[in-house]
């Protein structure tokens, strides 16, 4: 689903001091292990992909805390591709902690002024941080309105990375010096929505948290003296952690490092649980396991989700092809179910650009180039053609199209490893507007019949299509539903805030505005 984009990845390092060093650590010692964040948001580059940065904190430098981040991919930002240009950047921010940042925008401009980690200099070492932000909070509006009720504050970003500054600022503001749990206790009774966040101080005072619902996930290891955590496992299993070490941080707990070690430490009650089931469908690298769920078996049961439902006539010339790249688990396992091939019928151009930051006309002509069909495959097959999800459905007409022209397919029945998507998300995933959905049009009273799933086909230019039920989610992912976060396909939200803008979009929607609920609160 090339139209659907995660907001934001998170990556810390820490080497404890007086501890031996770590055999993961870089060859240049325990003290530069921020050079090991590039190499780790590179393993999270599928969460974002507009800009890129990176704190590190040497107690040695005149810098306590030295910041690098602009627009661009990874090895755009920090040189990857020219050593010589690496080396002074790494030189620059040598340390023995770091965190790291990759960001895709689901609100604010595309430019480096909101690129991450976000820097706040103050003449008190315990009040000088940067941090990191993962998530979107819901109640951003009524928080953004509570800051600017004075008149003399003011509000230089429009996102809610900068509420979360001027919120944190002001725990640690005045005499008072909080604890980690203290401030992050404060915080967390003030935000609703999904907000994990990576802050480290000049100090040397790292910390990790995740929200109470556990909206977005996080991983953390140790080994001898060196902490790491990210935003999903495949980065530290990269960097030589073993799998049987790497753990998810619970929903409202953090990860605190500092010169006295590491601890867990419990800042807010999760009586619930609200995991983003899109993460493991879609956002996730194959290679992660969250909450200890490996992504590559969900999708491969979602699969087998499908296989179970499937009615198209089976024969010789019938093939499942995936939409690359994150289908492929899910057709592999239809296709083994159904005793068919699983055929590489379409070949991603993975240099085409990012096409979601294009307008209608480009975004259109990106996407034609986006997937090369190939006839020797498809021609005169019936295609049981394999995608994750379908939310507003420009790439899968084009594809359709091509494939039928180009590939010279028999049919394409198009079978989606997820349901419909129904409803906007206000935690983080570029999904903003009812209207730009889909589906919602096709629903009869908020049911998908038989016959609304034939119109689609219709409109799509398929053969037939057909989506997964919700409860199928739940079963692929082995967790409860009450455990999962399902806004987008059930409209029901697990915060208040995240219920109110739903209403905002909904009411937007029967007027025909095209505007994002949160604009059309801090108007």
């Amino acid at each position: 689903m090339s139209e659907l984009h995660h907001e934001c990845g998170l990556a810390a390092v820490y080497h404890l001091p007086g501890r031996p060093a770590s055999p993961l650590c870089p060859p240049q010692g325990p003290s530069e292990v921020a050079r090991l964040v590039p190499r780790m948001l590179l393993d999270i580059q599928n969460r974002g992909q507009l800009s890129a940065g990176m704190t590190a904190w040497n107690p040695d430098r005149t810098q306590l805390l030295a910041t690098h981040k602009d627009v661009g991919s990874v090895s755009e930002v920090f040189g990857m591709s020219h050593r010589n240009a690496f080396e002074r950047l790494m030189e620059q921010h040598t340390g023995p902690a770091a965190i790291g940042h990759v960001r895709y925008a689901t609100c604010g401009a595309d430019d480096r002024g909101y690129a991450q980690p976000l820097e706040r200099p103050h003449i008190q070492k315990r009040k000088w941080f940067s941090f990191g932000f993962n998530g979107q909070l819901a109640n951003y509006p009524e928080l953004r309105a509570e800051i600017l009720a004075d008149g003399e504050n003011h509000l230089a970003r429009d996102n809610d990375t900068e509420v979360i500054l001027h919120a944190i600022g002001r725990e640690l503001s005045g005499d008072a010096a909080p604890s980690p749990r203290e401030l992050l206790a404060a915080i967390s009774r003030r935000f609703d929505g999904a907000w994990n966040i990576a802050l480290i101080d000049a100090c040397g005072r790292l910390v990790v948290a995740r929200d109470p619902l556990g909206i977005r996930p996080m991983e953390y290891a140790v080994e001898g003296g060196l902490v790491a955590a990210a935003s999903e496992s495949v980065a530290l299993l990269n960097l030589g952690f073993a799998t049987e070490s790497i753990r998810s941080l619970e929903p409202g707990t953090a990860l605190v490092v500092d010169a006295d070690g590491h601890r867990i430490e419990r800042f807010a009650e999760s009586p619930r649980r609200a995991h983003c089931f899109f993460e493991w469908i879609y956002f996730a690298n194959v290679a992660s396991t969250m909450d200890e769920r490996s992504v590559y078996l969900v999708r491969k049961h979602l699969g087998e989700e499908l296989a179970r439902l499937e009615t198209v006539p089976i024969d010789t010339d019938t093939v499942v092809v995936p939409v690359p790249d994150t289908s492929k688990a899910a057709a592999d396992a239809m296709a083994y179910a159904l005793s068919i091939p699983s055929v590489e019928g379409l070949i991603r151009n993975r240099y085409t650009g990012r096409t979601f930051i294009d307008g209608a006309a480009s975004r259109r002509q990106k996407a034609e180039s986006k997937y090369t069909p190939l006839r020797e495959v498809l021609e005169g097959k019936r295609v049981i053609l394999v995608e994750d999800s379908i939310v507003r459905s420009t790439t899968m007409k084009v594809l359709l199209g091509r494939m039928r022209s180009l590939g010279l397919a028999r049919e394409i029945h198009v079978r989606i490893a997820c349901p419909p998507i129904v409803a906007p998300c206000f935690y983080g995933i570029d999904m903003s507007t009812i209207g730009e959905l889909f589906a919602p049009p096709f629903l009869e009273e908020g049911r998908l019949t038989e016959a609304a799933q034939a119109e689609m086909a219709r409109r799509l230019g398929a053969d037939s299509l057909r989506y997964l039920p919700v409860e199928a989610v739940a079963r692929a992912i082995g967790m409860p539903g009450g455990s999962l976060c399902e806004a987008c396909i059930t409209g029901r939200y697990p915060t208040p805030a995240g219920e109110r803008l739903y209403g905002v979009a909904l009411a937007d929607a029967g007027r025909g505005v095209a505007s994002r609920a949160y604009e059309s609160l801090t108007r």
